[in-house]
């Protein structure tokens, strides 16, 4: 049997027992340890990845930047692998991953990135802005940290070379249309705690161009119409979660009580 490689599994969760088997599932045997770092769970989610080999840390929650960090602390091996709870790795970018390894990549650049897709309604999305949103996750520890905004967009900060593997990192992120909608306005909420912490203002143009711009971009620039129906979906939800996030920040000026 193959030695692991030297890599601990990052995961951040709250309530994610039933998306843990599957992630951890794609990462059982080949890496050397698993991290799942949660808070405030009202289900088994802890007793889950303690079943599935994780070892479990409990915090109060950071804000995604810091909650990540906290995280990456807790790992034991010099490379991390970062993950979200309802992703999963695929065999192609297992493979990609091993080799990386194999090749002594690890010793000529400080991470990699690779592309993520999502299963949505009734496939892969491959096209538009969902696709393919590259990522880097397989970090030095050394190296790099989670940065960018506490609230939303949180992005990794790498000091050193980064690269590029083909493999997917599988995201079944949404499950229902229900579910989409409703992170619109969980998204409009984190983007309202950003444009207040530097001083954001409404603007008409800004509120008009930017979901127009959204739905073009997606539909026909990056070819979201060869998703048939999801991907038009996903355009003009793209479009209308902007429209939304500026409408949010002209309610918030505006206001009043009757």
């Amino acid at each position: 049997m193959a030695q692991p490689l030297p890599i601990s599994v990052s995961i951040i969760a709250r309530n994610e027992a039933h998306n843990l088997p599957r992630c951890l599932a794609s990462v059982r045997g080949w890496v050397t340890d698993v991290v799942v770092v949660i808070n405030n769970c009202t289900d088994n989610t802890a007793a889950v990845a303690r079943e599935h080999g994780a070892v479990v840390h409990e915090t109060e929650w950071r804000g995604y930047r810091d909650t990540k960090n906290w995280a990456l602390d807790r790992c034991t091996q010099p490379w991390a692998l970062c993950l979200d709870a309802d992703e999963e790795v695929s065999p192609a970018l297992r493979a990609d991953i091993e080799g990386f390894f194999a090749r002594g990549d690890d010793r000529k650049f400080h991470a990699a990135r690779f592309p993520r897709k999502v299963w949505f309604i009734d496939r892969w999305i491959t096209h538009g802005d969902w696709y393919p949103d590259h990522n880097t996750r397989l970090v030095n520890r050394a190296d790099c940290r989670w940065g960018g905004d506490p609230f939303v967009h949180e992005h990794m900060h790498v000091d050193g070379p980064v690269a590029t593997l083909r493999g997917d990192l599988h995201h079944y992120s949404f499950p229902t249309l229900s579910s989409h909608v409703a992170k619109i306005n969980a998204f409009a909420d984190l983007f309202m705690k950003q444009q207040e912490a530097k001083g954001g203002r409404f603007s008409w143009g800004a509120a008009v161009s930017r979901p127009a711009w959204r739905f073009f971009r997606a539909y026909v620039l990056r070819l979201g119409f060869l998703d048939g129906f999801p991907g038009f979906y996903i355009a003009w939800a793209t479009a209308f979660g902007a429209f939304v996030r500026y409408s949010r920040l002209y309610e918030h000026e505006h206001r009043s009580n009757p």
